[in-house]
């Protein structure tokens, strides 16, 4: 028999791509989601239950029936500008819901957990490359409760010998290049998809967040990573906890960050479109640039990217936003 994994948030967007990557790895992925955010029709690699990480009593029923080997935790709220207007949504969905998943875990002695962080733990470190070293000094709620998340596994870990690792990624892109799934929020958050929108003329223009920042054109810079090639590092994290090695913070992303008007430009050269943008203020918990300067995944996990070129993410996203929606 197949090993199952729970996937927590496995009807969005980085979670219906890890079901695929799990599926394709031997596993069954067990998906688990509200379906507040996420998308029925992502629901292709395994089998679906509805429940809310608030409710136990569910969690407790899914882990007695699928006995799962891993939880792959990405359920969560992550926009950072409602973080900062409603930070007790965060802490609550985050941060207590996180709790009951962890709780429920150890009780039905499921010991192994890969926990799906960011790079927004870390906070403002202007011109500094992160690694998992870097100080913790989140700026918003969103990164706060997912820093709070991570201390709740490490609580854990040492009271009750959850095994478990971290994942602390940077600015996720791109899509399954088959199409079978992608990137659909509502209302959508991202960079590179509201741009997709603005280009085929389905909102009116991307705005810029900002045009004053200490950067080479003034716009903020990330380092930006393919969905793929991060839910691949997800099974490996998995198959880390199986082989009883140590509990880990892994930094996912490139080293090279991209300014947005330079994702701009990469857009418009990939579509052969123009992009109509305009100019706004900054958001407020925005930062400057956020890069990662980590090889430890790549060092320890052997997790190396494939996929994560910017014109390859956005050439995947094309494809996905020309050919694929979820309707709820």
């Amino acid at each position: 028999m197949k090993d199952h994994v729970l996937v927590t948030g496995g009807a969005g967007y980085i979670g219906s791509h890890a079901c695929k990557a799990l599926k394709a790895a031997g596993f069954v992925p067990v998906t688990f989601d509200s379906l507040v955010t996420g998308w029925q029709d992502a629901v292709k690699f395994g089998p679906f239950e509805k429940g809310d990480l608030l409710d136990r009593a569910r969690l407790d029923a899914v882990f007695a029936h699928y006995e799962p080997v891993a939880v792959m935790h990405f359920a969560a709220l992550s926009q950072v500008g409602e973080s900062m207007q409603e930070p007790g949504l965060y802490w609550r969905n985050n941060v207590l819901g996180s709790l009951n998943l962890v709780e429920a875990a150890v009780d039905a002695g499921c010991m192994n957990f890969v926990f799906s962080s960011t790079c927004a733990t870390y906070g403002e470190h202007d011109n500094v490359v992160l690694d998992e070293e870097t100080p913790q000094l989140p700026i918003n709620a969103y990164g706060a409760s997912k820093k709070a998340v991570e201390e709740i596994l490490r609580n854990f870990g040492e009271s009750h010998g959850l095994r478990h690792v971290i994942f602390r990624y940077f600015n996720v892109a791109g899509g399954d290049p088959e199409a079978e799934v992608g990137e659909h929020h509502r209302p959508e958050t991202h960079l590179i998809p509201i741009m997709l929108e603005a280009i085929d003329g389905t909102r009116p223009a991307l705005t810029i967040f900002g045009t004053d920042y200490d950067t080479p054109d003034g716009t903020c810079i990330r380092d930006y990573v393919h969905v793929c090639d991060l839910v691949d590092a997800h099974v490996l994290g998995v198959k880390w906890l199986q082989q009883g090695k140590r509990n880990r913070v892994f930094n996912l992303g490139t080293g090279s960050g991209f300014s947005v008007r330079e994702v701009i430009e990469q857009s418009r050269a990939v579509t052969n479109r123009a992009v109509p943008y305009e100019e706004g203020p900054r958001r407020p918990g925005d930062c400057t640039k956020l890069v990662s300067g980590s090889v430890r995944a790549e060092r320890e996990l052997g997790w190396t990217p494939q996929r994560s070129t910017l014109d390859i993410m956005i050439e995947d996203a094309w494809r996905w936003h020309q050919t694929g929606h979820y309707e709820k």
